[in-house]
Order: C-alpha cells, then structure tokens, then sequence
C-alpha cells in the first residue's frame, strides 16, 4: 500500500501497547500475548519514492521497524505465512500471522493437519488431504444457463464459450470453478477438488460453479 492512512493502521499495534504498558502501574495493562494477521505483503513494506512508489532495494525496511519496535517492548516475535487449507479450512488463503509473547513462554505455533492429496504424508495418513470446493457446494440448487439471459450473447463471446465447452466439458467432463468478473482474464479455473481461492464479499468477486450437460439444439 502507498496510502499513508493504511500503513498508519499497521502502527496503532506498538502504539497500543506503549499506552497500556506505560499508562498503567508496573506496565501491567501490557497484554502478554498478540496475535496479528495480514497479507503476506505486509512483510515488503518499504520507504516510498518522491513519486510514493515503493523502493525496491529498501523493500521490507519498514516491517523490520515496526518488529523492531514491538521488540524493543519486551516482546519475543515470530511470523509466519500461513495457508488455511493446511489446517483443516477449504480455502487456499494465504495470510501472514504474527504472534509475539512477553511472558516468557515459548510461541508455539499449531502443526498442519491436512496436506495435498498426492503427499506421501497423506499417503502414509500423518495428514488429512485438503477439504475441498466440492464439499461446500449444494449440487441440488438448479443452475440457471447463460443462454437465457435477454440480451443476447456476442458473437466473439459465443466463440469463448464454445472453446471453453471443448476445452473444460466435452474433453473434461469434471465440474470445475470459475471468476465471473475481474479475476478471469488469464484463463483462471479452479478444481472443485481442492481448496477454494481467496472469495471476497466485495462487489465484483463473484464466482460460479461451471458443469457439463446435454441439451437439445
């Protein structure tokens, strides 16, 4: 981010914890424990140029300070990125997850539960494989065709599509997922084997499950 209002967000942590540790007897208003989560981005915050585009070389100096400044509370840090499918949650999510301790204890961090299907850990039954897209989908809701919509489809559009039927439903006859808007322009699918992406509810981040059939033309 280059705006200064979210990076500001990122410092209210240290400054939270200087308020409570120091505007209380002994510091005992400091939490012992913090658990933070962000995107993985976070991690390459950086000084901005004269134009507020980031710094390549100085990528990450400005993460490092603010560790630095929880550090220099009394905390003990560690992050670690994290995917939620590997924990038993039927999404690929990817997200940076921050503990830090001032109570002496050691962090501990949870040991993943499930793993890919073809793993020798699956295999062997030291993990679960991943929950999957196919789990959280009711297959009994009827889908409606985008055939019958009101204004009719353009041609070029009709193209794609009958490419993408060859391609996805008569060579392959397996249900697959697809971005309906902005995700979609490199040819993005999804399995419904395998864990969901990231789905927002942000307008725009909508998608639908895509599946063979037979009709009359």
């Amino acid at each position: 981010p280059r705006d200064k209002n979210i990076r500001d967000m990122a410092w209210i942590v240290p400054q939270w914890i200087e308020r409570l540790k120091y505007g209380t007897p002994g510091g005992r208003g400091a939490p012992q424990v913090i658990m933070l989560e962000n995107v993985e981005e976070f991690r390459q915050w950086g000084p901005l140029d004269e134009e507020g585009m980031p710094i390549k070389e100085r990528r990450g100096e400005e993460f490092e300070l603010w560790v630095g400044r929880i550090r220099q509370l009394g905390y003990e840090v560690e992050h670690r990125e994290l995917r939620a499918c590997d924990y038993g949650a039927p999404t690929s999510r990817k997200r940076l997850f921050l503990i830090a301790r001032c109570d002496g204890k050691p962090i501990v961090w949870p040991e993943p539960t499930h793993g890919h299907p073809d793993s020798e850990e699956v295999a062997s039954g030291k993990l679960l494989p991943w929950r999957t897209a196919a789990e959280c989908i009711d297959w009994t809701i009827p889908c409606p065709s985008i055939f019958g919509r009101k204004r009719p489809l353009k041609d070029a559009t009709c193209r794609r599509i009958a490419a993408g039927v060859m391609r996805y439903v008569v060579n392959s006859a397996k249900p697959f997922i697809i971005p309906l808007t902005h995700q979609g322009g490199d040819g993005r699918v999804y399995d419904v084997d395998t864990p969901l992406p990231t789905v927002t509810g942000a307008h725009r981040g909508e998608m639908a499950c895509v599946s063979p059939g037979i009709v009359p033309i």
